[in-house]
């Protein structure tokens, strides 16, 4: 039986947490400051989701990067929660990772597009499909083709077939030369 990792919330030393190198999300100065504000008056109100590495013993970021790092900064909101920051733990391969890093921060915040780019590169390369990209990262066919035509990797679209718009015939082709 499924059981949701919110109600197995553990506390963990900050030190033992890493970032993950996919995350496409950024915040804007003004909303770290309220991000930290938050955190400041209220508590952690939301763990962390993360990957736990046990070769490693570290824990990866999925979702909660800019709560991570507000902690690392400010030594106040560090002091107070014992360097100890309240997480999750998900077990997904490396691609649904990343899905799961995408739908958490398409509900709030901005996307690198830099960054989105990347991460559709990976998961096309990691084999999956553009109907997997679109149902697990919620993106439509158009965001997901403009994401592959930026990137300019031919890889991106080596399945798929193109249809020719128009044959010449022999008659304009000669009447051309």
């Amino acid at each position: 039986m499924f059981r949701s990792p919110a109600y197995d919330v553990r506390p963990v030393p900050v030190e033992r947490i890493r970032a993950n190198e996919y995350n496409p999300n950024s915040v804007a100065p003004p909303e770290m400051k309220l991000l930290y504000k938050s955190i400041l008056e209220d508590g952690y109100t939301m763990p962390i989701v993360c990957y736990y590495i046990p070769e490693e013993d570290v824990y990866e970021i999925v979702d909660g990067f800019h709560r991570w790092m507000t902690m690392l900064k400010h030594k106040d909101i560090y002091e107070r929660e014992h360097g100890m920051i309240p997480v999750t733990v998900i077990d997904k391969d490396i691609s649904n990772r990343m899905a799961s890093t995408i739908r958490h921060n398409r509900a709030r915040g901005t996307h690198d597009v830099e960054l989105m780019k990347n991460i559709v590169a990976e998961l096309v390369e990691a084999g999956m499909s553009d109907a997997w990209i679109m149902k697990n990262i919620g993106m439509d066919a158009e965001e997901l083709l403009r994401l592959k035509q930026i990137s300019g990797l031919a890889a991106l679209f080596k399945d798929k077939e193109f249809s020719r718009s128009w044959e010449a015939d022999n008659a304009e082709e000669d009447d051309n030369l």
